[in-house]
């Protein structure tokens, strides 16, 4: 899944509807299938160079912010949602059902940006040019 099942994110669309139906029907399912021992989550991974994610508009712009404004101030790898998930499926993650766990150094967390890196979001802003509107 990914953090525009929670908060609106530019070019995502309806992508962020079917996000979010995916994270409630992973709670509900964690519920129907518990008490036959079978866990249900997902990773909520930050932006990450795909073939999908060429799609949306503007995703250097997104990717740039990201790495920016999260608390680590960097992008997550493959690796680290790939290691994330072999947490999941292991016994070290025997007692997590339900969860969303968010893989994405941290920008899930921020309610706005960081005041510390003002100066590169300016410039980040600054060499903006959309390709829509």
């Amino acid at each position: 899944t990914y953090y525009g099942a929670e908060q609106v994110m530019p070019h995502y669309n309806v992508m962020g509807v079917a996000k979010a139906a995916l994270e409630a029907s992973v709670r509900y399912m964690a519920a129907d299938f518990g008490n036959d021992g079978i866990r249900v989550n997902a990773i909520s991974a930050g932006p990450v160079k795909t073939l999908a994610a060429s799609g949306i508009g503007d995703f250097r712009f997104i990717l740039r912010w990201n790495e920016l404004n999260s608390p680590l101030q960097a992008n997550v790898t493959l690796e680290q949602i790939g290691q994330s998930a072999l947490y999941l499926l292991s016994p070290m993650s025997a007692g997590v059902t339900g969860e969303v766990h968010h893989v994405d150094c941290g920008y899930h967390t921020v309610g706005m940006m960081n005041p510390h890196r003002t100066g590169d979001t300016a410039d980040l802003l600054a060499s903006f040019k959309p390709k829509y509107g």
